[in-house]
C-alpha cells in the first residue's frame, strides 16, 4: 500500500489521525434509531480532499473492528485505486455491466489494513449516471451490506454531476467535504440543497485543509 495521503495508516498517533477517529465516533452516534451502515461522501467541487477523507475514514473504521469497504463511485475521475496503489482494470463498472452474476471477490481488493477492502471504479462507462442509478446497482449495494459492517461511497462533486444525488438513495447518510478558504459559500449551500432535494440524510460537514496551527487539520 503506497500510503499516499493515508495519514491514519502511516502516522496513527498524530492529532490528524485522532481527528479522523473523532469523526468515526460522531458517525457511529449520528443516529439513535438506525445504525449508519452505508455512507456517501461528496463535495461541492473538485480538489477539496474528498477521496483523502474517504480513505482515512475507511482506515479508522477498519481499525475500529468494522469490516469496511470503500467503493470508488467516481466514474469520471477515479482516484481511490491510486491512493492505495491498486490497478483499476476491473472494478464497480465491470460488475454492473456484466449480464451474468460476477464473483465480487475478483474485483474487490484487500489492503494492508485488517478489515479494509477496496472496490475501484473500473473501466469508464459512457453513461455513468445511468449505470449508478440502475436496479443492479441497488441490488449490489444490498448484497454488500450482508457482507460488510460499513460501506463508504466516494462520489463525484455534487455540483458538477448528478451521481451523488443518485447514489444517496442507497445510503444511510451523507458527508460533505469542504476545503477551508477555497470554496465559495454559495457552492456549499448549493451542494447542501441538492442533497436535500433528493431527501438525503446529511450527517454533517468535514472542514478540510484548515490551518493546523489554529483548529487542527480536520474538523467535524
Amino acid at each position: 500500500m503506497k500510503g499516499i495521503d493515508l495519514i491514519t495508516y502511516k502516522k496513527p498517533n498524530l492529532p490528524i489521525s485522532e481527528a479522523y477517529r473523532t469523526l468515526r465516533t460522531n458517525i457511529e452516534f449520528s443516529s439513535f434509531d438506525k445504525k449508519t451502515k452505508t455512507l456517501l461522501v461528496t463535495s461541492s467541487g473538485p480538489g477539496e480532499g474528498k477521496t483523502t477523507t474517504c480513505s482515512n475514514l475507511a482506515i479508522v473504521m477498519a481499525q475500529g473492528g468494522r469490516k469496511t469497504l470503500l467503493i470508488d463511485c467516481d466514474q469520471r475521475k477515479p482516484s481511490v485505486h491510486r491512493v492505495f496503489g491498486f490497478s483499476n482494470a476491473s472494478g464497480l463498472s465491470n460488475i454492473l455491466v456484466n449480464e451474468n452474476d460476477v464473483d465480487i471477490n475478483t474485483s474487490i481488493q484487500k489492503t494492508a489494513v485488517k478489515n479494509l477492502h477496496i472496490l475501484s471504479s473500473g473501466t469508464r462507462p459512457p453513461n455513468p449516471a445511468e449505470l449508478l442509478g440502475s436496479e443492479k446497482m441497488g441490488n449490489f449495494i444490498e448484497k454488500l451490506k450482508k457482507i460488510y459492517d460499513f460501506i463508504i461511497l466516494d462520489t463525484p462533486p455534487i455540483v458538477l454531476v448528478t451521481d451523488a444525488q443518485i447514489l444517496s438513495q442507497y445510503t444511510d447518510g451523507c458527508l460533505i467535504v469542504i476545503a477551508s478558504g477555497e470554496v465559495e459559500r454559495e457552492a456549499v449551500i448549493k451542494a447542501k440543497g441538492l442533497l436535500e432535494k433528493v431527501n438525503a440524510k446529511i450527517l454533517g460537514v468535514v472542514i478540510n485543509k484548515m490551518d493546523s496551527k489554529k483548529k487542527g487539520y480536520y474538523h467535524y
